[in-house]
């Protein structure tokens, strides 16, 4: 019989699988460090591409930035020429006020009938005081107050009989309520 020694082949067989599995593990690892690298590169880019965008996006934050404080003072002078021009209007009817106030006491007076002896406005108060020839005379004046549309609130405070040179006469005393010529305006434009 023939013997065959079959050792020295599994060793060379056992080296080969030894020298098989090194080659992979070492290609592996090749694999994996070019995979990582590849990957860390990729990772650079985006950041540098996402640091560039930041830069670009706070470029625009600092120029809109001025643009929103060039607003914010156009808002304020805005504004300042508002409460100028608010005032300028509010002294402008304020102007115009007296004016309009005693046309619409000429306008509501019933002549031969009524007289003034006092009249005082305060803000938004207006005392009456005169000389009717009867009742009916000053409750007529009282009705065309209110519907001139610039008083409210009309209301007699004293009504006295009161003897003028043998004539048996009334002594009336008016209290009403002024309104703003800005809503007599609107109220005219309304009808």
């Amino acid at each position: 019989m023939i013997r065959i020694n079959l050792l020295p082949f599994r060793a060379a067989r056992k080296k080969e699988n030894v020298r098989r599995q090194v080659s992979i593990f070492i290609l592996s690892i090749i694999f994996i460090a070019f995979a990582l690298g590849y990957y860390s590169m990729n990772l650079n880019s985006k950041i540098h591409k996402l640091d560039k965008k930041l830069e670009d996006i706070k470029k625009e934050v600092a120029k809109y930035k001025k643009i929103s404080e060039e607003i914010t003072n156009i808002k304020a002078k805005l504004a300042t020429l508002n409460k100028k021009t608010d005032v300028i209007k509010n002294l402008e009817l304020n102007r115009k006020e007296p004016i309009h106030l005693l046309d619409t006491m000429t306008n509501v007076l019933i002549p031969n009938r009524i007289w003034f002896t006092h009249f005082q406005t305060k803000e938004k108060d207006t005392d009456i005081e005169g000389i009717a020839l009867d009742n009916k005379t000053v409750a007529d004046f009282m009705t065309r107050l209110e519907n001139s549309g610039l008083f409210a609130n009309v209301n007699l405070r004293t009504l006295k009989q009161k003897k003028i040179q043998n004539y048996n006469l009334n002594s009336f005393r008016i209290n009403c309520k002024k309104r703003s010529l800005e809503k007599v305006a609107k109220n005219k434009a309304e009808k």
